[in-house]
């Protein structure tokens, strides 16, 4: 096991929201360092089951030696297709922590970090098709803008991505300090942080699709739930956790939710309980954990 790979946020709240059942089925599609896994475990009797999912080939280290367990090295966007593999259909309920574990952040060569100068990478998977030197160096200025404005919520993200495009037609970047050095223009000191990690989040979430595996999970989750089953999210920013949101409250990400033929409005999900955000002594504890939201519903 990888030593303090990544402390897990709102761990006893997000576990709690499942309302376990100890004969139950789960999954905990983002399984890390195994901190949501482990404490599901003590909550199952000898018949219960747990599913979890992690696309990181680091995360196999941490795997849990425990007969009703069963560690998935893939993406969960694959949720349903490995579910049925395992010859399990519906389930009683699904934790999912999104977001980058603690141990990405820290492991310098991984290149998610804003603190370390290291290859542009920040692939959450080595099986990933392009890195996040493809996107510095291979976008041209529309996607590249996209990227940041979509991602990043960049007010500035065109000058951003013609300055990022005018570097590399001198040298290609390959490093995160190099990225820093053709952007030194955008990030003023008291607010240097705050830009790049910015910066950072638009290229890692496009590298990783995040954005768009998201929408694909969450749309997969009721089709997977018991009637009663329980959705347990965890979000660090506010685009995925308006996902979350939209998805509980309307079954889709736009628009209004459906209707039956009476006007009966038709959603998969309803939302329990209200917004949760970590104490003020978990932050203290953790300082990632500031950003922390956790929604939890309820299959109808």
């Amino acid at each position: 096991m990888v030593a303090m790979y990544h402390n897990p946020v709102l761990l006893q709240e997000s576990v709690d929201g499942l309302n376990i059942k100890e004969d139950g089925i789960y999954v905990d599609v983002t399984f890390g360092g195994g901190g949501h896994s482990k404490a599901i475990l003590k909550r199952l009797g000898s018949k219960g089951k747990l599913i979890a999912f992690d696309q990181d080939e680091d995360a196999l280290e941490n795997n849990i030696e425990d007969g009703r367990f069963t560690l998935i090295n893939e993406n969960f966007r694959f949720i349903t297709q490995f579910l049925k593999f395992y010859g399990i259909r519906k389930v009683d309920g699904i934790l999912a922590d999104f977001g980058v574990s603690s141990h990405q952040f820290d492991k310098v060569e991984r290149g998610f970090s804003t603190r370390f100068d290291a290859d542009l990478d920040m692939r959450m998977s080595k099986k990933n098709e392009i890195s996040a030197y493809d996107v510095v160096n291979g976008y041209d200025y529309d996607d590249m803008r996209r990227v940041l404005f979509e991602y990043g919520e960049l007010r500035n993200a065109n000058a951003i991505a013609k300055a990022i495009i005018g570097n590399r037609e001198e040298i290609a970047i390959k490093t995160t300090e190099q990225l820093r050095q053709a952007l030194r223009a955008f990030l003023p000191k008291s607010k240097e942080h705050k830009i790049l990690a910015q910066i950072y989040q638009a290229i890692r979430i496009e590298v990783n699709q995040e954005i768009e595996v998201i929408k694909e999970f969450l749309l997969q989750t009721a089709g997977l739930m018991e009637e009663g089953g329980r959705l347990s999210i965890l979000s660090y920013h506010s685009l995925e956790d308006r996902l979350a949101k939209r998805f509980i409250r309307a079954g889709r990400f736009e628009g209004e939710p459906e209707k039956d033929f009476y006007g009966n409005i038709n959603v998969p999900f309803r939302k329990v309980g209200g917004l949760i955000v970590p104490s003020k002594e978990e932050i203290a504890v953790n300082n990632r954990a500031r950003s922390a939201k956790l929604r939890i519903a309820e299959r109808i």
